[in-house]
Protein backbone atom coordinates (compact mmCIF):
# COMPACT_ATOMS: atom_id res chain seq x y z
CA UNK A 1 0.00 0.00 0.00
CA UNK A 2 3.11 2.35 0.51
CA UNK A 3 3.50 2.93 -3.17
CA UNK A 4 -0.32 4.33 -3.60
CA UNK A 5 -0.28 8.01 -2.98
CA UNK A 6 -4.07 8.37 -3.58
CA UNK A 7 -6.74 5.52 -3.52
CA UNK A 8 -7.81 7.77 -6.78
CA UNK A 9 -4.60 6.02 -8.19
CA UNK A 10 -6.44 2.67 -7.90
CA UNK A 11 -7.91 1.15 -11.30
CA UNK A 12 -10.11 -1.08 -9.51
CA UNK A 13 -11.44 2.76 -7.90
CA UNK A 14 -11.54 4.46 -11.26
CA UNK A 15 -13.59 1.59 -12.81
CA UNK A 16 -15.94 1.92 -10.09
CA UNK A 17 -16.94 5.41 -10.70
CA UNK A 18 -17.59 4.38 -14.22
CA UNK A 19 -19.75 1.90 -13.02
CA UNK A 20 -21.65 3.93 -10.95
CA UNK A 21 -22.17 6.56 -13.53
CA UNK A 22 -23.01 3.71 -16.40
CA UNK A 23 -25.66 1.93 -13.88
CA UNK A 24 -27.12 5.84 -12.75
CA UNK A 25 -27.69 6.02 -16.44
CA UNK A 26 -29.43 2.27 -17.08
CA UNK A 27 -32.18 2.93 -13.96
CA UNK A 28 -33.42 6.39 -15.56
CA UNK A 29 -35.68 4.42 -17.57
CA UNK A 30 -36.73 1.70 -15.07
CA UNK A 31 -40.37 1.62 -14.24
CA UNK A 32 -41.59 4.53 -11.53
CA UNK A 33 -42.59 2.30 -9.09
CA UNK A 34 -39.27 0.16 -9.28
CA UNK A 35 -37.81 3.78 -7.52
CA UNK A 36 -37.60 2.57 -4.54
CA UNK A 37 -36.99 -0.97 -4.81
CA UNK A 38 -34.82 -2.44 -7.58
CA UNK A 39 -33.61 1.29 -8.86
CA UNK A 40 -32.36 2.05 -5.44
CA UNK A 41 -30.54 -1.33 -4.73
CA UNK A 42 -28.95 -1.24 -7.68
CA UNK A 43 -27.41 2.55 -6.78
CA UNK A 44 -26.29 1.51 -3.63
CA UNK A 45 -24.75 -1.36 -4.59
CA UNK A 46 -22.94 0.20 -7.58
CA UNK A 47 -22.37 3.23 -4.94
CA UNK A 48 -20.73 0.65 -2.30
CA UNK A 49 -17.79 -0.85 -4.62
CA UNK A 50 -15.62 2.48 -5.24
CA UNK A 51 -16.83 3.73 -1.62
CA UNK A 52 -15.51 0.60 -0.09
CA UNK A 53 -12.04 0.98 -1.89
CA UNK A 54 -11.96 4.26 -0.98
CA UNK A 55 -12.81 3.84 3.02
CA UNK A 56 -10.37 0.72 3.28
CA UNK A 57 -7.11 2.68 1.69
CA UNK A 58 -8.56 5.09 4.01
CA UNK A 59 -7.71 2.82 6.80
CA UNK A 60 -4.16 2.69 6.77
CA UNK A 61 -3.30 -0.94 6.61
CA UNK A 62 -3.07 -3.93 4.76
CA UNK A 63 -5.14 -6.29 6.43
CA UNK A 64 -7.94 -3.31 6.91
CA UNK A 65 -7.81 -2.63 3.11
CA UNK A 66 -8.34 -5.83 1.94
CA UNK A 67 -11.34 -6.32 4.49
CA UNK A 68 -13.19 -3.32 2.51
CA UNK A 69 -11.63 -5.04 -0.70
CA UNK A 70 -13.67 -7.91 -0.37
CA UNK A 71 -16.77 -6.06 0.92
CA UNK A 72 -16.45 -4.45 -2.65
CA UNK A 73 -16.35 -7.45 -4.56
CA UNK A 74 -19.32 -8.63 -2.60
CA UNK A 75 -21.24 -5.56 -3.57
CA UNK A 76 -20.30 -5.77 -7.19
CA UNK A 77 -21.53 -9.38 -7.11
CA UNK A 78 -24.46 -8.19 -5.51
CA UNK A 79 -24.99 -5.35 -8.30
CA UNK A 80 -24.32 -8.09 -11.02
CA UNK A 81 -27.10 -10.10 -9.56
CA UNK A 82 -29.67 -7.47 -9.45
CA UNK A 83 -28.75 -6.24 -12.73
CA UNK A 84 -29.96 -10.00 -14.25
CA UNK A 85 -32.95 -9.63 -12.52
CA UNK A 86 -34.04 -6.34 -13.61
CA UNK A 87 -32.62 -7.59 -17.29
CA UNK A 88 -35.25 -10.80 -16.51
CA UNK A 89 -38.06 -8.23 -15.56
CA UNK A 90 -37.94 -6.68 -19.00
CA UNK A 91 -36.71 -3.31 -16.83
CA UNK A 92 -33.40 -2.70 -19.13
CA UNK A 93 -34.17 -0.88 -22.61
CA UNK A 94 -31.05 0.00 -23.57
CA UNK A 95 -29.22 -3.50 -24.16
CA UNK A 96 -25.96 -2.10 -25.45
CA UNK A 97 -25.50 -0.46 -21.88
CA UNK A 98 -26.48 -3.47 -20.04
CA UNK A 99 -23.83 -5.25 -21.96
CA UNK A 100 -21.29 -2.52 -21.64
CA UNK A 101 -22.18 -2.73 -17.58
CA UNK A 102 -21.73 -6.64 -17.66
CA UNK A 103 -18.21 -6.16 -19.23
CA UNK A 104 -17.35 -3.64 -16.56
CA UNK A 105 -18.23 -5.86 -14.13
CA UNK A 106 -16.26 -8.64 -15.06
CA UNK A 107 -13.08 -6.87 -15.53
CA UNK A 108 -13.82 -4.96 -12.63
CA UNK A 109 -14.00 -8.69 -10.60
CA UNK A 110 -10.67 -9.92 -12.26
CA UNK A 111 -8.77 -6.88 -11.14
CA UNK A 112 -10.27 -6.64 -7.30
CA UNK A 113 -9.08 -10.82 -7.38
CA UNK A 114 -5.85 -9.77 -8.55
CA UNK A 115 -5.28 -6.40 -6.28
CA UNK A 116 -6.90 -8.72 -3.45
CA UNK A 117 -4.10 -11.20 -3.90
CA UNK A 118 -1.49 -8.36 -3.66
CA UNK A 119 -2.61 -7.53 -0.30
CA UNK A 120 -2.21 -10.62 1.29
Amino acid sequence: MSNISSYKDLLIWQKGIVLVVRVYQLVKTFPQEELYALTSQLKRAAISIPSNISEGYGRNTDKSFSHFIDIARGSLCELETQLIIAKELDFVTNLDLYQEIMNLITEESKMINSFSKSLK
